[in-house]
């Protein structure tokens, strides 16, 4: 896509450090990063969101977020990582070309993914397991 950032950084139009590439998938340090070796994980091909990406494209992206995480761990003392995938305006994408972010986290960090749970209702979990196995068992 000719407006898409990533589309331009996958293509070598615009400038990014790059990490790691595959035939599928591209991995670089994000230009605005929570932490030290904060990396973007993006599909090569353009796709809005994750669930737009094809099966065997989806696990081709998320096996170099495991390779990326993988190498965060070894060169760095990470005291743990996040991995972070938005879809739509309101869960927080603002670059619309699929990507995960992998977040390197250490003790004194100060990120603050946001949210505090509250105890579920029983009726609702019960309701909402039923109903999203249903879906995912007529999608086989």
């Amino acid at each position: 896509m000719s407006d898409c950032v990533f589309c331009s950084i996958v293509a070598e139009d615009s400038p990014a450090y790059r990490l790691y590439e595959d035939e599928h998938s591209l991995a670089f340090l994000d230009i605005e990063p929570a932490t030290r070796g904060h990396a973007l994980v993006v599909p090569k091909a353009h796709y809005e969101t994750v669930t737009d990406m094809p099966n065997a494209l989806a696990g081709a992206v998320f096996q170099t977020v495991h390779r990326v995480a993988g190498a965060l761990e070894s060169v760095y003392r990470l005291d743990g990582f996040n991995v972070l995938q938005a879809n739509g305006v309101a869960a927080g994408q603002e670059v619309f070309h699929a990507h995960v972010h992998v977040i390197p986290r250490y003790r004194d960090d100060t990120v603050d993914l946001g949210w505090s749970g509250k105890p579920a209702d029983e009726t609702i979990q019960q309701e909402v397991a039923a109903t999203v196995r249903d879906e995912l068992a007529s999608r086989s």
